[in-house]
């Protein structure tokens, strides 16, 4: 026996028989409302109740955002790590240069270092500031598009709720005759 197949003919006529009785619930609702319900919707509606796809959709939000995250996280990790290894190369290189440094020019060479220095400090400011902008962006973008999504699934389930009750209510009274 082929239990796979069993299992997907059952969820099959299970599907079949939710989208009919949603297709004939909605026939006595108004008619703008009906306009809104197009054959997907309530196929898909059907779906949702015999797999559980709401929850898969609120899942994979969350698994995008977390992977956002680490990956911003490790963006900025990269920044950090590159203005570290830019900081020490002018650190070695002044060190270097001051070692070889005639003692007339010391004075014009620190004061040279320090400008170097303070030039790469605004820059490491500078561009940390923009990665955070960047992140803090595209964080906010995320919890739009996610706030969108969950928005249109609401909007959806609120809508047909109702369908979904007297639904309910018809198989119950099925099941008692």
């Amino acid at each position: 026996m082929d239990t796979h197949g069993a299992d997907s003919t059952k969820q099959q006529e299970r599907h079949y028989f939710l989208l009919s009785e949603l297709q004939s619930l909605v026939k006595d609702l108004s008619s703008s409302f009906q306009q809104r319900l197009s054959y997907n919707t309530l196929s898909d509606l059907a779906l949702a109740l015999i797999d559980g796809t709401v929850y898969e959709i609120v899942q994979g939000l969350l698994d995008i955002q977390h992977l956002t995250e680490k990956n911003l996280y490790n963006q900025r990790q990269k920044l950090h790590c590159e203005h570290q290894a830019l900081k020490q190369d002018l650190l070695r290189k002044h060190k270097d240069a001051l070692q070889s440094c005639k003692s007339h020019n010391l004075v014009l060479l620190r004061s040279n270092q320090q400008a170097e220095l303070e030039a790469l400090e605004i820059r490491v400011r500078e561009e940390q500031r923009m990665m955070d902008k960047k992140i803090v962006a595209e964080m906010d973008q995320k919890v739009i598009d996610q706030q969108n999504t969950l928005e249109k699934e609401l909007t959806v389930q609120m809508n047909l709720l109702e369908l979904i009750l007297k639904l309910q209510q018809k198989e119950s009274q099925c099941g008692t005759l």
